[in-house]
């Protein structure tokens, strides 16, 4: 082609308007953008716009908030926008009409190094899962959710302490350079796409959505099993515990380096203002914490807060 891609964009998070951002300071067209419908949040229940909005709104950019991706209405007002390439990041299921509508087709960019951690959560699967690597994938969207032909990859890193929040920063920063690199490679005509494999030696694990019986500890694995999955869940949606208070989130923690004897899973102990629990191969020392009904803290506060120092068991 000798002229810039028309590009309409779907999306809706923070993830997703970082790479609308890129995209508008590209050499590409932004013709038009679908974002999730204004939805209440906060105590006030007040109407808040989805980050991508925002941006669409800034740059004064055809919108989209259809309630429904079915509706004749909202395919006539994407079809009219004419664009060459459809773009989707962190958005919704699409129907058939509206992801080959453009004439290109339509590039997903999804958050790991595909067909590694397929769902609707990679970002913290790969953390629990214990992988010291991951990355940004672009692919052509098909029937089957992310099964698509693969156009290009870029790794990055897990270091041991990332958390959820930090890992996803990265990729995103990686994945808005990766998508218009996708967009440039399609306009020249070198882009080459391949189909997903089976992942050959090593084992397809899969992403689904998180649910909050998911961030459950498990204190009866080994301690590198329950560092990962609270690293994983942080800060969204946070892993948690029973406790002879309630549930217990977890925010923040890391094996322990104390030598103590064994005790049951689960067992909790405060020694020198260290909050310690123990696992199936040794301590964990929980750092931060939200008890029932109170507001995060570090939890030597917490500690310091209580009446008497038996701690219980925090298992069901």
């Amino acid at each position: 082609m000798n002229r810039p891609l028309r590009v309409a964009f779907l999306g809706t998070p923070e993830f997703a308007a970082a790479c609308l951002d890129a995209l508008i300071a590209s050499n590409h067209e932004v013709v038009g953008v679908v974002t999730a419908t204004d939805k209440p949040a906060g105590r006030g229940h007040q109407l808040q716009m989805s980050e991508v909005k925002k941006v669409a709104i800034t740059h004064h950019l055809p919108l989209l908030q259809p309630p429904n991706l079915k509706e004749d209405e909202f395919l006539e007002s994407y079809c009219a926008w004419e664009a060459d390439v459809a773009v989707v990041v962190a958005f919704r299921m699409l129907p058939e009409s509206i992801w080959s509508a453009p004439s290109f087709g339509t590039i997903n960019l999804h958050a790991s190094l595909l067909p590694q951690f397929r769902g609707a959560a990679p970002i913290q699967r790969s953390i629990m899962a214990g992988h010291i690597k991951t990355g940004v994938t672009t692919f052509s969207l098909q029937h089957k959710i992310d099964t698509g032909d693969i156009l290009m990859q870029a790794s990055v890193a897990i270091d041991h302490d990332d958390d959820a929040g930090r890992l996803h920063d990265r990729l995103r920063d990686e994945g808005k350079k990766l998508i218009v690199e996708t967009l440039d490679r399609l306009i020249t005509g070198d882009l080459v796409s391949l189909p997903q494999m089976d992942g050959g030696h090593e084992p397809l694990l899969e992403a689904p959505k998180l649910f909050k019986l998911d961030g459950k500890i498990d204190w009866k694995c080994p301690v590198a099993v329950i560092h990962n999955h609270v690293r994983g869940l942080h800060p969204f949606p946070k892993a948690w515990t029973p406790s002879p208070w309630g549930d217990m989130k977890i925010l923040v923690g890391h094996p322990s380096q104390v030598e103590f004897p064994a005790k049951p899973a689960g067992t909790a102990l405060a020694h020198e203002r260290q909050l310690l629990i123990a696992c199936q191969d040794g301590w964990y020392e929980v750092k931060r914490l939200t008890p029932p009904g109170k507001r995060p803290m570090n939890s030597d506060e917490w500690i310091n807060g209580l009446s008497h120092m038996d701690l219980g068991t925090w298992n069901d």
